[in-house]
Order: structure tokens, then sequence, then C-alpha cells
């Protein structure tokens, strides 16, 4: 009992010079995110603040130095801010800020060890992280009022009000007898600093705050713990008759199932391969292009509803999943889902082929390609009798190996090249360009553009980019590419292009620009 009394405010006490080290690196983040951000163009910036922000969360925690493969961890939270360096989209942030979190979080030792749990433990931080400064700002004022420490009163305010109020009567009758002192005070603009303290910029402070709180004191919210204290555990009997579950969920039952799905992917496989690949004429009114286009979503939905079931069918250890019959159905009937997503890539492709490539179309192409992934990952877990967690981890890695791969991709480049280069105006067949929409890309589309309208032997309309009020011309461009902040990998390889070509055509404007034109 003595050693918990002695124990017990030593511990607490130790929170008060973690929590003031804790604050004095959040204020300094803060202001350097001030700096960085506020009024100003997301750029290189966003790395610079990622950077000092792992330094920070490293300085928070130093005794994780000491293990010889820590340093590991920091090559690998650089390798993830590296799509940062590349680009700031709305991709890189997410790998950015997760990969920050792990790396919080394994820092302070809290990390588990599998994909799964890892990715249950970064959604539990992020969906944390908002409130943990406001609940670590109240726990500390209880644990200063533990260890008696007295709090600020009216009376301690007041003893402040007769020597301030003197000191102020003081130095204006210095300043009335003291030139140097009466230009010192002229200097003072108190308006122009009440000018400056603005509402926006204080909620941006405040959100600043509360976000790299959570990085440099990473902790997870403890409330799925104590609900499942607090709700009964009692278990549930089951019934010794056989329920309708086991009827309609049985061995009898998948069995039946998978032959009747066999059959039936096996008959939507025989059309694609008749009509679609096989070059057999269509029912009138309908088009090559119409029936691409109306397979490709719906055989994704498919396939995604096969993997659910065949999950559910061949749980790990279940009867199921050891009868050899079923297994070679269920191998099967994955092999023509893989099948029929591979057709709805190329359905896609041909659709694309007709109709022109859009930031869906290729987030399409990109969710086809991770579905068809999760299929062979299926196979792969049941033929080597892997646990679902297993599977879960897997599916993850596949996930975040492409977000990051997608980081690297210039999308809007690649579509703007795409569309132009297989214009009608540029091959003879096809559909014309939607130039409305090319611009729309943003600067990116510039060279892309730029080759269009020299192939069109037209003038470049201002070479501006964008979409309505927003459109941004390369003269703009340019501009706001002099602000270092603004600066990236991408940005500067963009420019050098442009330079390298030079004006790709009279920036004067010779003839009116109408969308749709």
């Amino acid at each position: 009992m003595t050693t918990m009394t002695i124990t017990a405010p030593v511990m607490k006490a130790s929170l008060v010079p973690s929590y003031c080290r804790r604050v004095g690196a959040a204020l300094l983040l803060v202001a350097l995110a001030d700096f960085l951000f506020y009024g100003q163009p997301a750029g290189i910036s966003v790395f610079i603040f990622a950077i000092v922000l792992a330094a920070a969360v490293v300085a928070m925690h130093p005794t994780a130095l000491n293990n010889a493969r820590v340093w590991l961890k920091p090559a690998a939270l650089f390798a993830a801010l590296l799509p940062l360096v590349e680009n700031v989209s709305p991709l890189s942030l997410l790998v950015a800020v997760a990969a920050l979190a792990i790396f919080a979080l394994s820092l302070a030792g809290r990390l588990r060890t599998r994909p799964a749990r890892i990715a249950r433990q970064l959604g539990l931080f992020l969906l944390a992280a908002p409130f943990r400064f406001a609940r670590d700002f109240f726990r500390w004022r209880k644990v200063a009022r533990q260890l008696g420490q007295r709090r600020i009163r009216l009376a301690a305010i007041a003893v402040w009000v007769m020597p301030l109020t003197l000191g102020v009567v003081f130095l204006a009758l210095f300043g009335a007898a003291n030139p140097i002192i009466e230009h010192w005070l002229s200097l003072i603009d108190l308006y122009a600093l009440l000018e400056k303290i603005e509402i926006a910029r204080l909620i941006f402070w405040l959100v600043v705050l509360a976000g790299v709180w959570a990085f440099l004191r990473p902790r997870l919210p403890r409330f799925v713990s104590r609900l499942r204290r607090i709700l009964p555990t009692a278990r549930v009997a089951r019934p010794a008759r056989t329920s309708a579950e086991d009827v309609l969920f049985g061995k009898a039952a998948i069995l039946r199932a998978l032959i009747v799905f066999n059959a039936l992917f096996a008959v939507q496989s025989a059309l694609d391969a008749t009509y679609l690949w096989g070059g057999v004429a269509l029912p009138d009114r309908l088009t090559y292009a119409a029936y691409a286009h109306r397979g490709a979503y719906p055989l994704v939905a498919t396939a995604l509803l096969a993997a659910g079931f065949v999950l559910a069918a061949l749980r790990s250890g279940s009867e199921t999943s050891r009868d050899p019959l079923i297994r070679g159905l269920v191998y099967l009937w994955v092999a023509q889902n893989i099948a029929l997503v591979i057709s709805s890539i190329l359905r896609l492709d041909l659709y694309i082929g007709v109709y022109a490539l859009t930031y869906l179309r290729v987030a399409a192409f990109v969710w086809m390609g991770l579905v068809a992934a999760g299929l062979a990952l299926i196979i792969i877990r049941i033929a080597l009798q892997k646990s679902g967690e297993w599977l879960l981890s897997a599916n993850l890695l596949t996930l975040s190996a492409t977000l990051y791969a997608c980081c690297f991709v210039n999308f809007a480049a690649t579509i703007a090249n795409y569309n132009v280069d297989h214009s009608y105006e540029m091959t003879g067949k096809g559909v014309p360009l939607d130039i409305w929409h090319t611009r729309s890309l943003g600067p990116n589309a510039l060279p892309a553009l730029g080759r269009y309208f020299e192939h069109q032997k037209k003038t470049f309309p201002d070479r501006a980019v964008g979409d309505g009020p927003d459109a941004m011309t390369e003269f703009h461009y340019r501009t706001a590419q002099k602000n270092w902040r603004a600066w990236s990998f991408r940005d500067w390889r963009l420019l050098r292009t442009l330079d390298k070509h030079g004006p790709l055509a009279n920036p004067a404007v010779t003839e009116p620009y109408a969308p749709g034109r």
C-alpha cells in the first residue's frame, strides 16, 4: 500500500512536463503551419511540414531510438511521404496521414503487427484524433487538481490590475517627456495588430493544433474495450435440432448453389465470347459500345457478390471447406469470376475507344484490377487454408500498394493525351475532342491541348485550362509556381516541358472560344 501511495503521485507528476513539452512542440508546429499554408498554395510545403512533424514525433519518444532497427521506420515513412514531393493531391495526403499515424503509434509502442489489426487501429486513431487535444486538456486539469496545484483565481488576476494600470500611466508620461520613447510608441499600430487577428486564422490555428496533437501524443480510444466490458457476454446455446440456417446454407445447399452458379456464369462467358470477341452480329439497335458499357459495372458487382458468397460458404475449419468436390467447384467459379472481371476491363476499353477517357473510367480500371486481385487471393486462401484475417491483410496490402503507386501517376496528363491522340481531329475516326472537358483537367493538360491546336493550325485561346470562373491561363499558372511553397516534382516537369516546346501558339486570341465549339 505504501508503494502505491508514493508511486501514483509521481506518475501523475510526470504528466506535467510531458504535456508542457508536447504543448511547446505543438505551438511551434502551428506557427510553422501558419507560415507554410495560411493563404498560400500547397506544394512542397506539405512535405516539409510532414517531415518536421515526424521529427517532433521522434523527439517526443526518445526511448524508441534505443532499438537498433528503429531507423527502418523513418525510412519507410520517408518512402510513404514521397508522393507529396511528386504532387499534392487528396490521395497523396491520405497516404501521408496514414503513414504518419502508423509511424507515431509505432514509436509509442501501440501498434499491432498484422496489417488487418493495423488497419483497425488506424481507423480508430483517425476517428478519435480531432477530439484528442480537448480530452487531454481536461485530463491535464484533473491531474493538476489531484496534485494540489492552486487554480487561478480572481484574486490572482486582481493583484495585477494596479501595477499594470500605473505602468501604462507612467509609460504615457515618459512618452510625453522623451521623444525617443514617443517614437517607439508611435510605431505600435494597435489597429493594424487587431486587423491581423482574423477569426478564420484563429480557427485554422485550432484545427492545426488539434491535428498535430494527435500525432505528438498518439493514443487509441478505449470505448471499444469499455463497451465490451459493459455489454453482457451471455452464451447463446445452439439448439440440438437442425435449424433453418443449416438447411438453407448447409453443405447440400452450397453444393447445389455452386453447380447452378457455375452454369450461369458459363452462359455469360459464352455470350461474351460469341458477341463481343467473336464478332457475331448483335440484335438490331444494339451497338458493340452499348453492349460493352452495359456489362462493365454489373459484372464487377457480380464478382463482389460471388466473393462474399465464397467467404461465407467456405469458412475456415467448416465442413464445406474440407469437401473436395465443393472446393473444386469453388475454384472453377472463382476462375470464371476472374475471367468476367477481365472481360469487364476489355468491355470498358472498347467503350473508352469510342467515348474517350475520364477520371471515373480510369478509377473503374483500377477498381476492376483490385477486384480481380481479391478473387485470386480468395483462391490462394482456400488452397493454403489461410484464415480470414490473412485474406483481409493481403487485400489491405494490395490496396495500399495500388493507392501508393497511383500517387505517382499523372492521370490528368494521361487522360488529356489519350483523348487528344484518339480524337477524330487527330486520327480521322472516333469522336471529336471535348475541348471543354480537356481544359477542365487543369494545367497538366496544357501540352496535349497545345499539340491539338498546333495540329489543327488554330490559336490556343489564351492557353487556358480549368473550368468556369476558376479557369487558369498558362501565365497565371507560371505566376503561381513562382511561390516556392507551390513547388512539386510534377509541376517542375510540366514547366520544363512547356519551356522546351516554347509557345505552342500565338498567345493573342484570334478567334472567339465557346464551350463545345
